[in-house]
C-alpha cells in the first residue's frame, strides 16, 4: 500500500489491532464531535481498516471525514430523533431509521452530519485504499470513478461486510488471510454495484428499483416543505433526470414533480384537519405565499382550502 499515514485518532476510547505486519490506510478515521462519544475498535490489514463504533450516550454529536481512501458505512442500528446527513454529490438526508442500512464515500468526497441518537448507535466503518497491494491491477479498482450512495440496501455487500466485521473482531495473525480474502471480495463487490448491478437490469425493463423506489419515495416524503428539483430527485438515485424521469413514470404512474405535488397536497389536506392557519400549512408543504398554495390546492381538490376545512367541520 505504500508509505501512506496510518489511521490515528486523539480519542482515547479507541483500540487498535492489527496483522502481522503493519499495514497502513491513506485515511485518518471518521471524526467526531465530542471525541467521547463513541468507543471504537479499529483493525488494520493490508489495504484495508475496520473501525467498529459504539455510541455511549444519548446526546447529540457531530461526525466528518474528507480523505482519499473509500470509506463503507455498515448501520448495523442507528436511529435518530433529530440530524441530517450528506455526502458530497448527493442531497443531504434527514432519514431517521437507518438500521440496516449501507452507504459509500468514494475517496475526495466529504462526509459529514449530525444527530441526536434515539438508540445507541452501532456502525462499521470500513476504510479502503483504492490502490491496495492485494487488488489486481486489470481490476482497475484506483482508475474507477464511483458513485457516492446514500442509505442504500445490498445484501451480498451487507454479508461480506460483516463477515469483515466478525473477523476484525477476533483478529489474530492466523486470520489476516481470510479478512484479506474477504477484502478482495468486498472490491469486487463495490465494482459491481458501481455498474449497476441487477439493479441496473431491474431498471432497463422499464422501471425503477426496488430500492430506487423506496429511496425517492422517502425522499420526497422528508422534503415535501423545500424547494425540490428534478436533478435533486434524479441524484437521490444516482440517474440522470432524463432517464428518472422516464423510469418514475413507470412504476408511479405520474411524472415526478406531478406525484411530487400530490403527495404536498396530499399532507396539506391532514394539516388542515389542526389547527394550523391556511399560510402555516401552505409553508409547511413548500409554499412561500399563501395565494400560490390556494391556486395549487384548488386545482388538485377543487376547492380552496378554506373551503376544504369548512367542510371537514
Amino acid at each position: 500500500m505504500g508509505e501512506s499515514a496510518p489511521i490515528a485518532s486523539s480519542a482515547d476510547s479507541v483500540s487498535f489491532k492489527q496483522a502481522r505486519t503493519p499495514p497502513s490506510v491513506a485515511c485518518a478515521p471518521v471524526e467526531f464531535t465530542p471525541p467521547d462519544i463513541a468507543q471504537r475498535d479499529i483493525t488494520r490489514w493490508n489495504g484495508i481498516a475496520a473501525d467498529s463504533v459504539a455510541v455511549m450516550r444519548r446526546e447529540p454529536y457531530e461526525y466528518r471525514l474528507h480523505a482519499a481512501c473509500h470509506l463503507l458505512i455498515m448501520a448495523e442500528r442507528a436511529e435518530r430523533d433529530d440530524g441530517e446527513t450528506l455526502i458530497e454529490g448527493l442531497p443531504k438526508s434527514t432519514r431517521r431509521k437507518i438500521s440496516g442500512r449501507l452507504s459509500f464515500v468514494p475517496g475526495g468526497h466529504r462526509f459529514c452530519g449530525w444527530q441526536k441518537p434515539r438508540l445507541l448507535t452501532r456502525v462499521t466503518y470500513f476504510y479502503i485504499d483504492p490502490r491496495g497491494p492485494l487488488l489486481d491491477p486489470e481490476l482497475h479498482f484506483a482508475e474507477t470513478e464511483f458513485k457516492p450512495r446514500l442509505f442504500f440496501h445490498d445484501p451480498p455487500l451487507w454479508a461480506i461486510a460483516s463477515r469483515l466485521k466478525s473477523a476484525a473482531a477476533g483478529a489474530t495473525p492466523a486470520t489476516q488471510q481470510y479478512a484479506e480474502a474477504l477484502s478482495i471480495l468486498l472490491a469486487h463487490e463495490l465494482l459491481r454495484l458501481n455498474r449497476g448491478g441487477a439493479d441496473a437490469q431491474s431498471y432497463l425493463r422499464g422501471g425503477l428499483a426496488a430500492w430506487q423506489r423506496t429511496r425517492v419515495a422517502e425522499y420526497i416524503e422528508e422534503h415535501l416543505a423545500e424547494g425540490v428539483l428534478l436533478s435533486g430527485l434524479a441524484a437521490v438515485v444516482q440517474l440522470s433526470p432524463f432517464h428518472f424521469a422516464r423510469a418514475f413514470k413507470h412504476s408511479f404512474g405520474l411524472p415526478p414533480l406531478r406525484y411530487l405535488a400530490s403527495r404536498r397536497i396530499k399532507h396539506a389536506k391532514d394539516l388542515l384537519a389542526g389547527d394550523a392557519s391556511v399560510t402555516q400549512v401552505g409553508r409547511a408543504v413548500g409554499f412561500a405565499e399563501t395565494s400560490s398554495f390556494t391556486t395549487a390546492f384548488r386545482k388538485h381538490v377543487g376547492m380552496t382550502p378554506t373551503a376544504f376545512r369548512r367542510g371537514l367541520e
